[in-house]
């Protein structure tokens, strides 16, 4: 057996994430959220984002790479799932525990699941592995495609060219979304957008799609297709179904988050 097809089941342990009020506000700043949505950005009615757990759960992330079962520099975040159980409290500690809860032999390269979980939330990080698959083990089941060319939601985002320098502030420090010679060195023209940051602004624009409010989400699925360079447009698109809301993102013809789907 293959030392990633063996970190199946491993344990990372437990960890007390605490943040403040502040720190909700800030990550509603950078996935958009105006001086007019007072729930999001003011204290006196503060909501905080579910999409906001996401990367307080990193830590989870950061330890499984350093098992050094794989190169962590070159792995890739390629999708997110998120299951919201209770709204999370305006500041406060989370009580987290993390597992590799599979993982998936798809050739050339693996794919791991990262499980974080707390009592507000359940956190899946599947994390793309170049090279280090083959071992014959079991492919991961995949997923349907959603065409919304025509979908009734279709919104542009523009991602400023400060926004990664924003966005690390929320505690997501990979120097490839700040240093351009580590961009360069994944291929980029220059820092990319981390791809929760593209998560978060979208999960907030498909509320409007829901009619509803971006903080009642309640299960968020997609996946990182493509990395977003700043300086562009985003575009959200999104279609309500009899399950919820079905929704992608694409910069000009280039799709950077496919088979979305939420409900709230």
């Amino acid at each position: 057996m293959s030392a990633v097809a063996a970190l199946k089941g491993h344990d990372l342990g437990r960890r007390v994430v605490s943040y403040d009020e502040s720190d909700a506000i800030l990550y509603a700043l950078c996935v958009g959220a105006g001086p007019d949505e007072l729930s999001l950005v003011y204290e006196r009615d503060l909501h905080v984002l579910p999409t906001f757990a996401l990367g307080l759960g990193l830590w989870a992330v950061e330890d499984a790479g350093a098992l050094g079962a794989y190169d962590r520099l070159t792995s890739l975040h390629a999708a997110q799932h998120l299951t919201v159980r209770e709204p999370l409290p305006r500041a406060g500690k989370l009580e987290m525990h993390a597992r590799i809860a599979d993982v998936w032999d798809k050739g050339s390269a693996a794919t791991i699941d990262i499980v974080v979980e707390c009592e507000q939330m359940t956190a899946t990080y599947s994390i793309h592995l170049p090279g280090s698959g083959g071992w014959g083990g079991e492919r991961a089941p995949s997923s349907a495609r959603v065409d919304l060319d025509t979908a009734s939601f279709q919104e542009p985002y523009y991602i400023a060219p400060t926004l990664p320098a924003l966005y690390r502030l929320t505690g997501d420090l990979h120097p490839v979304h700040i240093d351009p010679d580590t961009a360069a060195g994944y291929g980029f023209d220059r820092p990319i957008l981390h791809g929760l940051c593209t998560l978060g602004i979208a999960s907030r624009m498909i509320a409007q799609a829901a009619g509803t409010q971006p903080w009642e989400l309640k299960e968020l699925r997609e996946r990182f297709a493509a990395p977003v360079l700043p300086d562009n447009t985003l575009t959200v698109r999104a279609q309500t179904t009899g399950t919820g809301i079905d929704f992608d993102a694409r910069i000009d013809t280039t799709g950077v988050l496919t088979g979305g789907h939420a409900r709230f």
